[in-house]
């Protein structure tokens, strides 16, 4: 079984040697100090590396990952994880970053089983509950696209709404909260236009990014 494993070695050698050799000192710098400016809210899906798709380095990027890139208030892994992000790294941006072709967006979307996880997509599903509307109307081949979508803006606003980020405003901290979404078929990152930077533009920039996705014309949410 170990032997499955050596090759991860073997590559881990030969990255640490290209790189220190293309930029000496590159890893004692890096072992004294974490100072990054952006964390990294995104999905756990294994096509989805943050440092990779940004193009930063080690140690210029703060990740966190999830199923579905999902941010539940009383998630205290994740609310501890913006916590030392926000106060003791003193990053600027937070990304929560989505990406079509999500599996669990998909799982959601369609009410399929995969297991335990299912209680943790119950929030996705929310998700797709409170914007039927918006989704029932669009052909099928759109509706996991644009619920993808959909559940960025709202763990943005989950995020922009949580304590740290309120305290951190409140101390009058330079902080925004931006949502994005990663393309899986051609490696390109999308702006929502979703950003939030302080506690009075929480509703008005949430609601203007939901109306980019109009209703159907059957009843109302």
């Amino acid at each position: 079984m170990t032997d499955e494993l050596d090759h991860l070695f073997a590559s881990n050698r030969d990255w640490a040697i290209a790189t220190e050799a293309q930029r000496p000192g590159f890893f004692s710098r890096l072992a004294h100090q974490q100072n990054p400016r952006y964390m990294w809210i995104g999905c756990a899906d294994s096509r989805v590396p943050a440092n990779q798709i940004t193009g930063l380095d080690p140690g210029e990027v703060f990740v966190h990952r999830n199923v579905a890139n999902l941010v539940v208030p009383s998630d205290l892994n994740a609310l501890s994880t913006i916590q030392f992000a926000v106060e003791h790294l003193k990053i600027k941006h937070i990304l929560v970053v989505g990406h079509h072709g999500c599996a669990g967006v998909r799982a959601a979307l369609h009410g399929k089983r995969i297991g335990l996880a299912d209680n943790w997509l119950r929030h996705l599903q929310d998700v797709r509950l409170r914007h039927r509307k918006r989704l029932d109307h669009l052909p099928k081949e759109l509706q996991e696209d644009v619920l993808c979508e959909m559940n960025v803006i709202e763990q943005v606003g989950n995020v922009a709404l949580c304590t740290v980020v309120q305290d951190a405003w409140a101390r009058g901290d330079k902080l925004a909260v931006h949502g994005w979404v990663y393309g899986l078929g051609d490696g390109l990152l999308k702006n929502l236009d979703v950003t939030m930077d302080n506690p009075d533009t929480v509703v008005d920039v949430f609601r203007a990014a939901l109306k980019r996705y109009p209703r159907g014309e059957n009843g109302t949410e």
